[in-house]
């Protein structure tokens, strides 16, 4: 095990002793919108995160990571929501009934692509044992993925019941953790290792928060410049994988405004470099915490949303990288985003300061 780390499986806990710093720790700052406290999703005042990470052996690199939007009973609290996809590869449970009735009645979780089946019936467990769902016989598990084969045993399948509830049980308000942490354990972004980034926007009264889960590809791009392909002149860049990104916000926006504001996501993946391949599961999910009956914003009044959401989805994704540790697993090694490398590429061409 590499000195940087202790890991405690089960318990969600990648504790660093020598912390890589987060994107904006390190001097970069996309965007001109304020930051939340954690310039983290639970900025959004109810917001829930909690992971369970699964480093066992040679081959198990994988995790739960879960989102509650509140921490009551969501089948009989149920929030408004919206999924935006920009390439369908991949494997969201729940979609269908969040798309036709603009809502969402669990929390949401981040896996495997192959365990989103036992992820699911995990969080039907849960659901159904909660006070007050006795004689509930529907649940819409909401579980989405993506695919963590290259550090992962991914047919071994070993997230199940008891991961599921340790995040969901486990899972707090302020700091959240990042990189290689549950659902981010295993996968790799633009060649490097990803994970679990957030981040979060001020849009006047209201915030915006983003959690995503990278394993997806393209030419990184940091504030504009062509970080990927300067560290790896000659090299063809790793174009294929997928990416989720949950979108919470407390701005009272219906369903279907709710699914412009997840659209959005896309430019904030864009600005990063992402490829959109042919294989790839890019999700947005979007989900407003606002519960005054009859409040609901105008179509005009969302356009500091849809900066915002661009804004945290693009350092989301840079925190993911920025945090996340190299990794061995299933015979395999892939490296961290050689921070100092980058912050060097970025003096140099004048889009952060010097030191």
């Amino acid at each position: 095990m590499q000195r940087w780390a202790v890991v405690l499986c089960l318990a969600g806990l990648v504790h660093a002793a020598d912390p890589r710093p987060r994107a904006r720790e390190a001097g970069i700052q996309p965007g001109r919108l304020p930051t939340g406290r954690w310039n983290a999703i639970t900025d959004v005042a109810g917001v829930l995160v909690g992971h369970s990470t699964l480093i066992r052996g040679a081959n198990i690199r994988t995790g739960v990571t879960v989102i509650l939007p509140h921490g009551g009973n969501l089948f009989r609290e149920k929030v408004p929501a919206a999924v935006s996809v920009f390439n369908g590869f991949g494997k969201l449970m729940g979609f269908t009934q969040i798309e036709e009735l603009g809502e969402i009645e669990t929390p949401i979780l981040l896996t495997s692509t192959l365990n989103v089946p036992r992820v699911a019936d995990a969080l039907l467990d849960y659901m159904l044992a909660l006070p007050g769902n006795e004689n509930v016989r529907s649940v819409n598990p909401a579980v989405a993925e993506t695919n963590d084969g290259l550090l992962n045993d991914i047919r071994s399948r070993p997230a199940g019941r008891e991961e599921v509830f340790h995040a969901i049980r486990s899972a707090r308000d302020g700091p959240v953790e990042e990189g290689c942490v549950g659902a981010g354990t295993g996968t790799v972004a633009f060649g490097w290792k990803g994970g679990i980034g957030t981040a979060s926007r001020r849009a006047g009264s209201w915030t915006v928060g983003v959690l995503v889960q990278t394993n997806y590809g393209g030419d990184l791009m940091i504030l504009g410049v062509p970080v990927g392909r300067l560290l790896r002149a000659g090299t063809e860049p790793s174009r294929d994988g997928s990416v989720i990104v949950v979108i919470a916000t407390d701005a009272p926006a219906d369903a279907r405004n709710l699914k412009r504001l997840a659209a959005r996501a896309a430019l904030g993946l864009g600005r990063t470099g992402a490829a959109g391949s042919n294989g790839s599961g890019d999700y947005a999910i979007a989900f407003s915490t606002a519960r005054k009956p009859g409040e609901t914003l105008s179509n005009e009044a969302m356009s500091p949303l849809f900066e915002a959401v661009i804004e945290a989805t693009e350092e989301a994704v840079y925190n993911s990288l920025f945090r996340a540790s190299s990794m061995e697993g299933n015979g395999r090694k892939v490296e961290a985003l050689p921070v100092e490398d980058v912050l060097r590429l970025l003096r140099a061409r004048g889009a952060i300061a010097a030191r």
